[in-house]
């Protein structure tokens, strides 16, 4: 997950000088400890930053990890795998073609009090879709028509087209989370201090201290009835880095007890030899791509030499250029791998379809190749590319790996790069108001299925808000996701990378596997490092 969304589409700083006693201290949540929590505090340090806390504003996966925490979800998936149960409800399931019917747990309660109804389920999936905000996630719902409430315990979506095989996933992801109609905003986006004053939590925490990108406090919640069970930690503390190296230090002397994204590959390597810590994988699905603007990009559709032929030649020259292996071997380690199309590799219905229409045919870069397209397209002179990337958000080897592929292409001749960088909070708002024409983007998925990384991307008014379209697409996308037989919806996923491989909407560079850097007295970090993609903090134990 990385936001303006009509039917049909889908998707998904420093800490120095503040105690974490102060943090313990600062507030509780109400409803006490929850009775099963054991061990002591821990500490949990990252780079990643959040947005907005409110889930209508933001569709990144700092935030995101945030809402895992405080907010409820109809469904959700079991430690240790991907598959979707109901976590807060009691029954999720297609009760008509194009209704989906979930029956609340009964005597929910939100942290300050307040009943959690089937009016809140109602009251969360409208503001999504009338507020559409530009960075967050309604463009998951674009197969939701609406939504009723038949009583307190049932909610009933009505779908625009029937046997939608994702919406059961779309009910764990960010465009999913529920929220308090008593404390946000049904037609803007709600403060981050409102949400936390008002105590509108209700997931495994509570929020109990806020201070925004630098230190968060988390409570377990007793009043949580969802799938995971009570947090086996009661209180939780995170600290946000504006420095990975600075991250590094600190877990491996012990200063926090965890290190979630994003630490350099070279640090990962040097930290497994470390016996004061544990390095701790999981499995693969983050993406790494770089995505073309086709109004901004050179030639694109507002620039004063406006040429679609010419633009594409660029795009194409492009992939023809960067080489991956190089990119994973000398600024990675290993620790990502090259990527070949949309959907990664290993998933169903994953293809390579970039390695046969670009390069060499085996993965490797044609010079050449690039040369021919961007002749035949009338382009003579070398292009000028402003590439942007976050020196912050994907971790400290952004700058090398976006210096190389710099090099890579002009080294060339056939393109100068302008290559510059922005920090994450003002680079989730430039990218999507056509600042960029090319730049930098990574996917951390919403659920474990290929349609995630495709519908998000490629439907028309896409959450990368990078003006492509295509009809024919538009129509593969809402047929796979309607196909029960898995092998013709295999095929059709197939067909759709090929289709947005020939007109490279974004290029796909690398996929990489879930790290975390955790103290030798952790435990339970294994059970969260699933694919389902989301690290739940209640599964850790200290101690």
């Amino acid at each position: 997950m990385t936001s303006a969304f009509t039917n049909g589409k889908r998707a998904l700083a420093a800490t120095a000088g503040f105690a974490v006693a102060a943090l313990v201290l600062s507030g509780c949540a109400s409803g006490g400890t929850t009775p099963d929590a054991a061990g002591g505090a821990i500490t949990i340090g990252t780079t990643d930053k959040i947005t907005s806390l409110d889930p209508a504003g933001s569709y990144d996966n700092g935030s995101f990890a945030v809402q895992t925490q405080v907010f409820p979800f109809l469904m959700s998936s079991p430690y240790g795998t991907s598959s979707v149960e109901p976590d807060i409800a009691t029954a999720a399931e297609f009760t008509s073609p194009n209704e989906y019917t979930v029956t609340l747990k009964p005597d929910l309660k939100w942290a300050n009090g307040n009943d959690l109804t089937a009016s809140d389920v109602k009251f969360s999936f409208d503001r999504q879709q009338t507020i559409a905000s530009d960075t967050g996630p309604s463009s998951l719902l674009g197969n939701l028509e609406s939504t009723d409430v038949v009583d307190d315990l049932t909610v009933v979506f009505n779908l625009i087209n029937g046997n939608d095989q994702i919406f059961s996933q779309i009910l764990s992801s960010p465009a999913g989370v529920i929220v308090d109609e008593d404390s946000l905003s049904a037609t803007e986006i709600t403060p981050d201090a409102d949400i936390v004053d008002a105590n509108a939590f209700a997931g495994q925490y509570a929020l109990t201290s806020y201070n925004f990108n630098n230190l968060l406090a988390y409570k377990a919640y007793e009043g949580y009835q969802g799938l995971l069970g009570p947090a086996k930690t009661d209180v939780i503390n995170v600290k946000y880095y504006a420095d990975a190296s600075n991250l590094k230090l600190e877990v491996q002397e012990g200063g926090i007890d965890v290190a979630w994204r994003s630490l350099s590959a070279t640090d990962i390597d040097d930290l497994r030899g470390n016996d004061n810590v544990k390095v701790v994988d999981g499995p693969g699905g983050e993406t790494r791509y770089i995505t073309f603007n086709f109004d901004s990009q050179p030639f694109g559709a507002t620039t004063a030499d406006a040429d679609p032929a010419k633009a594409l030649a660029v795009r194409q020259a492009v992939a023809n250029i960067v080489d991956r292996a190089e990119i994973a071997d000398q600024v990675y380690k290993g620790t990502y791998t090259p990527l070949y199309s949309f959907v990664p590799a290993g998933m169903s219905g994953a293809t390579e379809s970039l390695k046969g229409l670009y390069g060499d045919g085996e993965g490797g870069p044609d010079i050449d190749k690039a040369a021919a397209l961007l002749e035949a397209a009338g382009v003579t002179e070398p292009v000028e590319l402003n590439l942007q990337y976050s020196n912050d958000h994907y971790g400290p080897s952004s700058g090398d790996e976006y210096a190389l592929i710099k090099d890579q292409l002009e080294a060339t001749d056939l393109f100068t790069v302008n290559l510059q960088t922005t920090e994450w909070v003002q680079y989730s708002k430039d990218r999507v108001e056509d600042v960029y024409p090319l730049y930098q983007l990574g996917w951390f998925p919403d659920y474990s299925d290929a349609d995630n990384y495709l519908s998000p991307f490629f439907k028309t008014e896409n959450f990368l808000d990078n003006h492509f379209a295509d009809a024919n697409v538009d129509a593969q996308i809402v047929e796979q996701s309607v196909t029960t037989d898995p092998a013709a919806r295999e095929a059709l996923l197939m067909e759709i990378q090929d289709e947005v491989a020939a007109a490279l909407s974004t290029l796909p560079l690398l996929q990489g596997a879930q790290v975390a850097i955790t103290g030798t007295d952790i435990s339970g970090t294994k059970d969260t490092l699933d694919t389902s993609f989301k690290f739940r903090y209640g599964a850790l134990v200290k101690g």
